[in-house]
């Protein structure tokens, strides 16, 4: 087997930001799927404070990779080292650093340094490489820029929440309804149309087709499931016009009598869009309602529904 090694990379863009906000917008790798459109899901596996390792779940080119990686953080010089330890095919070796470097109060300088080689020596592999690591690069250092140019406004445009619901039956069964979103056209009134591959296990990639107030809606998806962990997180590809990122997690949480089931949603809204989708009068504190109230009765539907089939199962002795 041979490797080819790629010239080391850089990317550079400058964002009207303070530096120390630019900085903990990289470092938060639990968001990254809400700020950074490639990126799916992201498992922190360890971290000490300044080393941690991650498990990542992201497109490039249009295919869905997975990866565990280590990064170093140094507060202090604002700066990131990461290194891929279980890089995915085709890459043999991927890693590099992130300097964010202040040029005023509000000014930032955000460098990204990579390498990477690439296993075997096939021309079609080198290619796919340097397109896909370069689309992403830039992608993901445009996103830390609108969000990081956006950060006096931040906390109204993210908005978090959750619903829940008790169960009094086999936690299997609660996790096998969400799993299996293939058959939710059968179950579930509101959807009609569900078209769902499942390339590797437990990683899915799908169309919903729902019926909303306004009419029919559709989004594209990828889940990450967890059954030992009775976990499925996930996150939307294709939004609808008023979100610019919309994540989310279905926990399914037993105990001595019976289960609760979570289901967590984190959104960011796209604030030009507002008036456009719920007229001229909104502002952002209705459009924070309205997504709330859409997505939370939404999910609480499908709880309900979840809860109907786990309680009404007929369990064989």
């Amino acid at each position: 087997m041979s490797a080819e090694l790629a010239d080391k990379t850089a990317h550079t863009v400058h964002v009207s930001a303070p530096a120390g906000v630019v900085y903990a917008l990289i470092t938060d790798a639990a968001k990254w799927p809400l700020y950074f459109s490639p990126v799916i899901h992201v498992e922190q596996l360890d971290f000490d404070g300044e080393r941690g390792w991650l498990r990542m779940w992201s497109l490039m080119d249009g295919l869905l990779k997975s990866w565990t990686s280590w990064r170093h953080l140094d507060p202090v010089q604002r700066r990131v080292d990461f290194r891929q330890e279980l890089p995915a095919s085709p890459f043999d070796s991927m890693g590099g650093t992130l300097n964010v470097r202040s040029q005023g109060p509000h000014r930032t300088e955000l460098e990204l340094l990579y390498d990477y080689s690439i296993t075997g020596d096939r021309p079609d592999d080198v290619a796919w490489a340097q397109r896909a690591t370069g689309g992403n690069s830039r992608a993901q250092l445009a996103d830390v820029k609108a969000f990081a140019e956006r950060w006096t406004r931040l906390d109204e445009l993210v908005l978090s929440f959750e619903d829940s619901v008790r169960i009094h039956g086999p936690a299997e069964l609660v996790y096998d309804f969400l799993y299996r979103a293939g058959a939710w056209p059968e179950l579930v009134p509101h959807v009609t149309r569900v078209d769902l591959t499942e390339d590797a296990p437990g990683v899915q990639r799908m169309t919903v087709q729902t019926l909303t107030e306004s009419g029919s809606h559709s989004a594209e998806s990828v889940r990450i499931c967890f059954p030992h962990a009775g976990r499925i997180v996930y996150k939307e590809t294709a939004t609808s016009p008023l979100l610019g990122a919309h994540t989310g997690e279905w926990s399914v949480v037993p105990d001595e009598t019976g289960v609760t089931v979570l289901a967590q949603h984190s959104v960011v809204l796209r604030e030009e869009n507002i008036t456009a989708v719920l007229g001229e009068q909104a502002g952002l504190a209705h459009a924070r309602w309205h997504v709330r109230q859409t997505l939370g009765r939404n999910c609480r539907a499908l709880l309900a529904l979840a809860k109907q089939h786990a309680e009404s199962a007929v369990r064989m002795l």
